[in-house]
């Protein structure tokens, strides 16, 4: 993990980008906990101090309404390096102006900061989100996300502590805490505009255009690009929840500590501590997870960690309530059933950022490069929406109920409603769910030499057939999705047909059982590689039924001829003998001794297409199966 993603803070490609946007979090963060602390010095009472607050977070997040899908739109259209060191710029005035307003108590002032922080963060969230891909790998924009979402929580939690201490300091005699924020507010813009000097260039990638400013107009537009990829919108709905659920429990999770008989304000500040930090570490553990590709079979194991974690802190919250009262946070950690507490929230925030970071590089590697700016400008507006109408409900809840309690056991509920809905809509995800459960669970999966494997375009992978989850095993290790030709017997089998069929595998038959499907095949397969897929056949035929390579049939010779492509031969180590091989009495039947048994998944060198002869590909395949 650490040779992986960090590496990448030290380059230019993404370095840069990536202060630009931690320092822009911090300010925004040191902005508002300011106005939260000032609220509490001025004698207001709990429901005006609350109403404000609330205030204070909309008129952030209203020019994201408005604004982000003009910003999405010029983004498309101009280079998006320039754009973001124009609004850099003006945060600095931005700031100067909040700090002003805190250290003359004004919260009027403090408030339209805010307003204006909200309306740079809505200007360049879409400009970095989009220009991630365009300065990434395909292999690292899984850590770049993870990266990006680890700063932003780590940003809100430092902004918060900041700017709550410099200010709290100032109300017990420190009389130059007011200027010392408004200072930091000063110095951290500079140093976010210094930053964005140094991101490298993002050249447009749309058609020039109109330069259409008319809001409404743009934030429509960019929901008609969202929805065109029914897995990219599903993405963005899921995204959205996330930050509905995070935004929950980052705005009162620190308002649990009075509901468990605790009063020391430490020991708000340590739940708040510890979502926030588990959302980071989360973030950073899902490069490792998904072994550097955009993998959507962890969305669903978020998912059912956030329910069951979620779940689980109710309970514990219950056996909280109505113990003896702590006063301290010493005596808090002490108390029977804190522990529980904590590791919920740690292992709830974890799993929540498990569940976002795949998605959103999943947006970003899939919409359409002459519209990507566009439909992250609507994953932020949507995002906005959702995490206003959350904090409503939030605030509706406890206007009914008294309280926090049982808000942690709806939302674990509803999040079970979303996820089974977004699923439902998009197969993908239980799919990739189960290759990545196959690939994870079962064996202990080595790769070598997948380098040689095409990152786009057309080609064809031919490897070695030993077991039935051959196809699950090459899906989770190649990083480009995979379409498997699949003899039609394989492709019926329950679990797997799902699998295959949301892959969308094509399946084959001998030509002599059945010619009118055989030739059905061989046109899937043309129109496959005319589109630029990336197709497997395994070209025995069948699966091995003593652990040697067969012959290869002539398939693949005709599949080359009629188009040409690169082949990659490849092979499958390990494998015979597994639960699912057919040695010994056959697959299902032997299970001593041959789970998580080490595989190995080997690609050669490409070959040309008119030298990939099935008996040329088949001595390949052998060498590389001997090591």
């Amino acid at each position: 993990m650490a040779s992986g993603q960090f590496r990448l803070l030290a380059s230019r490609r993404f370095g840069p980008l990536a202060a630009t946007w931690f320092f822009g979090a911090v300010n925004a963060n040191v902005c508002r906990a300011g106005l939260v602390a000032l609220l509490a010095g001025a004698g207001l009472g709990a429901d005006d101090e609350a109403a404000i607050r609330y205030l204070a977070l909309g008129l952030f997040l209203v020019p994201f309404l408005f604004c982000a899908g003009v910003a999405g739109a010029l983004g498309d259209q101009l280079e998006k390096a320039r754009l973001i060191r124009f609004a850099k710029l003006a945060e600095i005035a931005i700031a100067a102006l909040a700090g002003l307003a805190l250290y003359a108590d004004s919260v009027a002032g403090t408030l339209a900061a805010l307003g204006l922080f909200g309306l740079v963060a809505a200007t360049v969230g879409p400009l970095q989100y989009a220009m991630l891909p365009q300065h990434l790998r395909a292999a690292e924009l899984i850590g770049g996300n993870a990266l990006v979402h680890a700063a932003s929580w780590m940003a809100i939690l430092l902004g918060g502590l900041l700017g709550a201490g410099l200010l709290r300091a100032r109300m017990i005699g420190w009389p130059s805490a007011g200027l010392a924020l408004a200072g930091v507010l000063v110095m951290v813009a500079a140093a976010g505009y210094g930053a964005s000097r140094a991101i490298s260039a993002a050249p447009a990638l749309a058609q020039p255009g109109g330069r259409r400013v008319n809001p409404f107009r743009a934030t429509w537009t960019a929901f008609a690009f969202a929805r065109q990829n029914r897995a990219v919108a599903q993405s963005i709905l899921g995204v959205a929840w996330f930050w509905l659920f995070g935004a929950i429990y980052l705005a009162h999770v620190g308002g649990l500590a009075p509901a468990v008989g605790a009063s020391a304000p430490a020991v708000g500040t340590l739940l708040l501590a510890v979502f926030a930090g588990a959302v980071a570490a989360g973030a950073l553990v899902c490069e490792a997870l998904s072994r550097r590709r955009v993998e959507l079979g962890l969305v669903p194991i978020g998912a059912a960690g956030v329910s069951l974690f979620g779940l689980d802190g109710h309970f514990a919250l219950a056996a909280l309530h109505g113990s003896a009262p702590v006063t301290s946070l010493g005596a808090f950690l002490g108390t029977e059933g804190a522990a529980r507490l904590l590791i919920d929230l740690g292992l709830l925030g974890l799993s929540l950022a498990v569940f976002a970071v795949p998605l959103q590089a999943n947006i970003q590697s899939r919409a359409a490069t002459e519209c990507r700016g566009r439909v992250l400008a609507a994953s932020h507006v949507l995002n906005a929406l959702f995490v206003v109408a959350g904090l409503l409900l939030a605030a509706a809840w406890m206007a009914l109920f008294g309280g926090l309690r049982g808000l942690p056991l709806a939302l674990a509920l509803c999040n079970l409603l979303v996820a089974a809905y977004i699923f439902g809509q998009v197969p993908e995800f239980a799919m990739r769910f189960l290759v990545w459960a196959a690939s994870h669970s079962f064996y202990r999966v080595r790769h070598e030499g997948l380098a040689a494997i095409p990152e786009q375009g057309a080609a064809v992978l031919v490897c070695n057939h030993v077991s039935y989850v051959d196809a699950l095993l090459l899906a989770g290790a190649v990083r480009r999705p995979i379409r498997f030709v699949i003899y039609k017997p394989i492709y019926d089998i329950p679990v797997l047909h799902f699998v295959l069929r949301t892959g969308r595998t094509i399946p084959i038959t001998g030509e002599q059982e059945d010619p009118v499907a055989y030739e059905a095949a061989f046109a899937a397969i043309r129109a496959g590689l005319a589109e630029g897929d990336l197709l497997c056949i395994f070209p025995e035929g069948r699966l091995t039924e003593d652990g040697r390579i067969g012959r290869f049939r002539k398939g693949i010779e005709r599949i080359v001829a009629e188009t040409p492509a690169p082949v990659v031969p490849m092979a499958l180590r390990g494998l015979w003998g597994s639960y699912f091989s057919r040695h010994g009495k056959g697959a299902f039947r032997h299970l001593k001794g041959r789970f998580w048994s080490r595989v190995e998944v080997v690609a050669g060198a490409p070959l040309a297409p008119e030298h990939a002869t099935a008996d040329a590909l088949r001595q390949r395949v052998l060498a590389l199966a001997d090591g």
